[in-house]
């Protein structure tokens, strides 16, 4: 939680100032001209893979956080609202934070916040190139299309299925074809995925399949910079994890039936022993112990309390070390109750 929570506490401190430097600065690079490299930065500088791994999951935390806000303004409205348009919606927003961050500048959010930038692999200079407008657009297109398809892959079969002059068997036989279609090309970019992430931990590039086919590849856009680690938050989270792990460990051992009637009996001791003794016979035997109904089946278990024989039961199976939830004497082998009956006859 704490984790999520200063994600979203920089990203929203971050995204008003960074869309609008970010526009500022696309300004001013039009303005100037392509006089030289704004920084003598080497592109072929390796950057960390982490570094990589972070940015992307610092563009889907905003995503989300862009995603939380906008549903919350029609919170008020008829539920589900959006569902219907949900997909559509979120291709908005993605392509929305692409206009005035990766088509402006040439980095994402996340990468701002990390100090990094895309390089364009294709030029064959060996300085820093943005990303050309197709590489840009390309980024787009393979980062929120296949999302789309794959969420509206079920209503677009359908369409297709019950279009046109077709028949029930052969809309039946087409749906099919193209659900295997989809399934196979699921298939087949989910392994590309994997390979592709298998070969960045090997070579440290190219996280993601989309920059790999775009020709796009991180890169520093300051000279020495260090990423600076604190151990701070994981020194933290170390600590509440033990503690946790400690109290997991400790509380199943602890009899808190045994300690609550421990506390009750030596907080309210000697008050509730003279109340025992002048409500005996009368309060204790018309309710039991455990439930506070009237006993069934009563029982006693070697106190004054009586307890329907279910209850004390089910318990001391329960609890080997059964006590009295009412004065937290040991429980001993429960015995049914002798109780004499006086009838009055007017």
């Amino acid at each position: 939680m704490h984790k999520a929570e200063g994600i979203n506490l920089a990203l929203t401190l971050w995204l008003g100032g960074v869309l609008a430097g970010l526009e500022s600065e696309g300004n001013q690079k039009r303005t100037s001209g392509s006089s030289g490299p704004e920084t003598d930065v080497d592109p072929q500088t390796p950057v960390l893979r982490i570094s990589q791994l972070d940015a992307l999951e610092l563009d889907s935390s905003l995503e989300q956080l862009v995603w939380t806000q906008f549903s919350q303004c029609f919170h008020n409205c008829r539920p589900g609202l959006l569902t219907p348009l949900e997909p559509e919606l979120r291709a908005l927003l993605h392509l929305l934070l692409w206009r005035f961050t990766l088509y402006s500048s040439s980095a994402t959010v996340g990468q701002s916040l990390l100090s990094l930038r895309y390089h364009n692999i294709l030029s064959s200079s060996g300085r820093y190139r943005p990303l050309s407008r197709r590489q840009k657009l390309g980024l787009a297109l393979l980062t929120a299309g296949p999302r789309w398809l794959q969420e509206r892959s079920h209503s677009l079969l359908l369409c297709l299925s019950s279009g046109g002059s077709v028949s029930e068997r052969d809309g039946g036989l087409l749906q099919q074809g193209l659900r295997n279609c989809l399934t196979l090309v699921s298939s087949i970019t989910q392994l590309a995925n994997l390979i592709n992430f298998l070969v960045f931990l090997r070579k440290g590039r190219h996280p993601v399949l989309s920059e790999r086919i775009v020709g796009a590849r991180a890169a520093f856009s300051e000279p020495n910079v260090v990423r600076d680690v604190t151990y701070q938050y994981m020194n933290r989270e170390l600590l509440w994890h033990g503690f946790a792990e400690f109290l997991i460990f400790l509380l199943p051992l602890i009899n808190t039936r045994k300690l609550k009637a421990t506390v009750f009996s030596f907080v309210f001791g000697g008050e509730s022993a003279d109340r025992a003794g002048s409500t005996e016979g009368q309060g204790v035997w018309k309710e039991c112990g455990l439930c506070g109904e009237w006993p069934t089946m009563p029982h006693a278990v070697g106190c004054q309390h009586v307890f329907c024989y279910y209850c004390i039961k089910s318990h001391s199976i329960a609890d080997a070390y059964l006590t009295c939830p009412k004065c937290g004497a040991e429980a001993g082998q429960p015995e049914p109750v002798k109780m004499e009956v006086e009838m009055i006859v007017m």
